[in-house]
């Protein structure tokens, strides 16, 4: 007769989820003992570096990934990662261990007292399953959960005990499929508003590169002579930012946007919020006689904008549309936008030079996943990103994401070259995914700015007119010991010249190796 177990992993066979992104504890094993051939276990050494690897994968992959947590503990640990995957709509079914049945009313030793409450906010939606013989069926949901947009992680919490248990019919594979589209008359109004306006502005978010509508936002910009900038603290391209239209990210700070956009009068925001402010401030959202219009798949983005109409649909589809139903326009075409700031001269290695360094690895076309909040206006100004999928970074802020989520990228396209940017604060919280990176035979490259410092919190400070916080350096950090503790290649550089010849031998190279930059000179902030 089948077990629970059986029909589960034929149920996550049949949904091409047959990679497990994991750590174990005693309430994993018996899921884990006897993994089918098929199957693959990463293993993280963290449950935060598990998911921040999962979430990496799901997002390049487009697919769901599957991760597997160790009860409270597991989950509790795994939180920081779960905010960046669910402020970031990533699809991961998390299979999260609960102690044998028996044992939970009187809460022996790793009883998880409240498995559906634990995960919450951060998880779109959880269930501990009343009976062993509804796991699959409830697994089968969580899946068609997590898919659904807006996407998002989703939990099934599994008592020890039940993976053993016999099924006399095992749920069959459903296929739950569809888009959300937009209203056709709702396309065009925003159609007719884009015709009218004098001075429209497009901007866009990580729904664009997301959701398959970077190309129809080229054609859209092209046809009603748009500029377009990257809405704040967007955490992918929706946009080719070597596009003339391109005129670089907007302030995350109503004062910077409402400066930006002086001038237009209606504001298309196409795949992001409006807005993920960072600084705070008074006055209007807008400036003077503009208007919004915002397209986005979350109803709950679309409800908490605090100004202009909204549209929910997919936004690939609502660009595709949006473009079939605006003429050409005859406005002039708009200024082209800013090219790249100059690298000040030298071979001392400023923050500008380093990404000036990764500019010069464009025929390599590699994937950049950035975790460097202080120099990420530099990076969008020096980078020029040509397709979808070249960008990615982590939308709740939580740290960790970035070196994990280029592994779990790396494996997810084994075909694009991966490069890890990350602050030498941010590194500390996902080191043990180094391990994972060499275990796997996974070609990192992971480029840690050392600064020895908090950057973005003096910047803020800074900006509070504080003065006399403690906590925001962290002196004495050795990157690259730490990267050889876990058998990772690693190596200093202390020069524009060395730092050059090192990405262009790391990125070709079939292993993964850390590369520390110590870097001088100002951050730019991100207001």
């Amino acid at each position: 007769m089948t077990t629970v177990r059986d029909a589960t992993f034929d149920l996550l066979r049949a949904h091409g989820m047959t990679t497990v992104f994991g750590n174990p504890g005693s309430t994993e094993l018996a899921f884990l003992a006897g993994l089918p051939d098929d199957f693959r276990y990463v293993l993280g050494l963290h449950e935060g570096a598990a998911v921040g690897i999962a979430d990496g994968y799901a997002q390049v992959t487009g697919q769901p990934a599957l991760v597997n947590l160790h009860s409270a503990p597991g989950v509790a640990t795994a939180m920081g990662a779960l905010v960046n995957a669910a402020a970031g709509r990533v699809p991961l079914v998390i299979i999260s261990g609960q102690q044998v049945r028996s044992l939970i009313t009187m809460e022996g030793l790793l009883t998880n007292p409240d498995p559906v409450t634990l995960p919450r906010p951060v998880v779109k939606w959880a269930i501990e399953p009343p009976r062993p013989q509804d796991v699959p069926a409830a697994l089968a949901r969580a899946i068609a959960v997590a898919k659904q947009p807006p996407r998002g992680p989703v939990l099934v919490s599994v008592p020890a005990d039940d993976w053993s248990a016999p099924l006399a019919e095992p749920p069959g594979y459903r296929v739950v499929t569809g888009r959300q589209a937009p209203l056709p008359s709702a396309i065009r109004t925003v159609a007719d508003r884009l015709v009218a306006a004098t001075n429209p502005v497009l901007l866009v978010g990580a729904g664009v590169d997301a959701e398959g509508g970077w190309e129809a936002a080229v054609v859209l910009a092209e046809r009603c002579a748009l500029p377009v900038y990257w809405a704040p603290v967007e955490h992918r391209c929706g946009f080719p930012t070597a596009h003339p239209a391109f005129q670089g990210m907007l302030p995350a700070s109503p004062a910077g946007v409402r400066k930006a956009l002086q001038g237009h009068d209606l504001v298309l925001v196409v795949g992001a919020a409006a807005f993920r402010y960072y600084l705070d401030g008074d006055g209007p959202v807008l400036p003077p006689n503009a208007e919004l219009v915002m397209i986005t798949s979350d109803p709950d983005q679309a409800a908490r904008a605090p100004v202009g109409d909204a549209i929910v649909g997919d936004v690939g589809l609502a660009l595709r549309w949006l473009v079939a139903a605006v003429p050409m326009t005859t406005r002039p075409a708009p200024p082209a936008g800013p090219p790249p700031p100059p690298v000040p001269p030298g071979d001392t290695v400023t923050i500008p030079a380093v990404y000036a360094a990764l500019a010069a690895l464009r025929r390599r076309d590699p994937v950049v996943v950035a975790e460097s909040p202080s120099t990420k206006r530099v990076c969008v100004e020096q980078l020029r990103f040509a397709r979808p999928g070249s960008f990615f970074g982590p939308a709740g802020a939580s740290l960790g994401f970035g070196l994990s989520a280029a592994i779990g990228v790396q494996l997810g396209q084994p075909d694009r070259p991966v490069v890890a940017v990350v602050g030498d604060g941010a590194l500390q919280y996902s080191a043990p995914a180094m391990w994972t990176a060499v275990r796997h035979g996974i070609p990192v490259t992971v480029l840690v700015l050392r600064n020895d410092e908090y950057a973005v919190l003096k910047d803020y400070r800074d900006q509070l007119g504080l003065s006399d916080v403690p906590g925001l350096d962290v002196p004495g950090l050795d990157n690259v010991a730490l990267a050889k503790a876990y058998g990772m290649p690693a190596q200093r550089v202390e020069s524009v010249a060395e730092l050059n010849e090192t990405l262009r031998q790391a990125i070709v190279e079939p292993a993964p190796r850390l590369i520390e930059v110590p870097v001088s000179g100002p951050t730019t902030a991100l207001w």
